[in-house]
């Protein structure tokens, strides 16, 4: 598909391109709270720093829209040109306020109001504010955060993800307002995939080519969350499908950036597979990777460059493949690396395309201003508790304004509340509430221990 160019304008001058034929667009989003200024700024500049091209930051309250207008007159002030996205949701006059003081907004139609005729009249004051102030926007639709009405008719499905961003790109043609990006995102990376082709195919059939944002949301960390956003992403950007990209990990924003510039390096032609060669027997690939250490910056954790290069090209040659199940399965080797490692990408790349399962599948957001605990140290532990666990969707959420609609797809969740408290639920069915963090994994287990429907009894 081809999508049309959009202006994103910089705060100094000039502007960002989505779309067309350009590389995708790298952006990540801060996990300070918005109220916190100077730490806000500070994480701007470092991820402007470190290659983002756009970054957001989340408004949850009027208030947050005050101290978004000073990051962004400070960061003008220090000479930083990165265009910077206010992320809103449920209030359109929040987003209303935003669009006065950044260059993109993004908002989530499923949090708009219930009635369409009345989100439909909240949109169009919104696009007349967008158009006033040269601010563009995105329709950010998310898996399990659709609404009510568009649930009741398609279910919580590809199907209704697709139908929900029709309705409102045909709402900004209407109203002749096209500087406007969409996305749909999901944790499941064959829901995010199926909604994406899609919308891809409903675009192409009213003739609109809106730029697409890509993303796995709640991917994780690690090499799961960077091998479930590689399988997921690079599929779409094989179809044509795709301007922009955010790979979100439950991580420093930081360290989602080199895995974007990957994909959109490898897919504008400017960064090459390691693979050697390949061959087919009985639908399982059998692929040989030679050692790559190009880009430094792809480290993590235990895992040195050449190994996570090794990830990731082995997620993009073989993702849609494994996806469109024209293999089975693949084996990887590379000269220096263990049997033990290739043995655990394979199991990885398998789970991430929801093929074959080695361990629980674990969801957790990347964090942001919203997020009143330690989600990245939670997370870790959460993981390690559980470990024992198979079959299970376990997620970790960083508030209860995205956390239980959009861990749709988990068997067990943890949501922050705030003030030191937490949420569990068991499936959409929330057990406990108000539960001290200091005791929340330990009843968590319990909960699942005591469950008459545990899965691996």
């Amino acid at each position: 598909m081809n999508s049309q160019e959009i202006l994103i304008r910089k705060p100094l001058g000039g502007f960002l391109t989505l779309g067309g034929k350009r590389p995708a667009v790298i952006q990540t989003m801060c996990n300070t709270h918005t109220a916190d200024v100077q730490a806000s700024v500070a994480q701007c500049l470092r991820l402007a720093g470190a290659g983002a091209e756009m970054i957001r930051l989340t408004v949850p309250a009027r208030e947050d829209v005050k101290a978004l207008a000073e990051i962004h007159a400070q960061l003008v002030a220090l000479g930083c040109n990165i265009p910077l996205v206010a992320d809103v949701h449920f209030s359109s006059d929040i987003a209303i306020e935003a669009a006065k003081v950044v260059e993109k907004v993004r908002i989530n139609p499923g949090n708009f109001h219930p009635d369409f005729d009345q989100a439909r009249a909240q949109l169009a004051r919104l696009v007349a504010v967008c158009r006033e102030h040269d601010t563009a926007l995105r329709i950010g639709l998310n898996h399990g955060s659709l609404g009510r009405r568009i649930t009741q008719l398609y279910g919580n499905t590809p199907e209704g993800m697709k139908e929900a961003a029709m309705e409102w790109l045909r709402l900004c043609r209407e109203l002749d307002f096209d500087r406007v990006a969409v996305s749909l995102k999901a944790s499941n990376t064959r829901v995010m995939t199926d909604a994406y082709r899609l919308l891809g195919e409903a675009m192409q059939a009213e003739d609109f080519h809106f730029p697409l944002h890509l993303g796995v949301t709640e991917a994780g960390n690690g090499e799961s969350g960077r091998i479930k956003s590689c399988v997921a992403v690079s599929t779409l950007l094989e179809e044509g499908l795709g301007d922009t990209i955010r790979v979100s990990l439950t991580e420093d924003p930081a360290a989602e950036l080199p895995v974007a510039r990957h994909l959109s390096e490898r897919y504008a032609g400017l960064r090459k597979s390691s693979l050697q060669s390949f061959r087919a027997e009985d639908r399982i690939a059998h692929a040989v990777y030679a050692p790559c250490d190009e880009d430094a910056t792809l480290a993590f954790g235990g895992y040195n460059a050449v190994q996570v290069r090794l990830m990731l090209d082995a997620a993009c040659d073989f993702g849609k493949k494994i996806f469109d199940r024209e293999i089975d399965g693949v084996t990887v080797a590379c000269p220096g690396q263990s049997e033990d490692f290739c043995r655990h990408i394979e199991d990885e790349l398998m789970q991430a395309c929801r093929r074959r399962f080695y361990k629980s599948e674990y969801v957790a957001c990347p964090g942001c201003g919203r997020t009143m605990y330690n989600l990245e140290k939670t997370f870790n532990e959460v993981q390690r508790r559980t470990a024992h666990l198979k079959g299970y969707v376990i997620a970790v959420m960083g508030c209860i304004v995205n956390g239980p609609g959009e861990m749709a797809d988990a068997d067990w969740g943890y949501v922050g509340e705030g003030n030191g408290k937490v949420s569990l639920y068991k499936g959409k069915t929330a057990l406990r509430r108000h539960v001290p963090e200091a005791e929340a994994i330990d009843l968590l287990l319990e909960l699942i221990e005591a469950d008459p429907e545990r899965k691996d009894r």
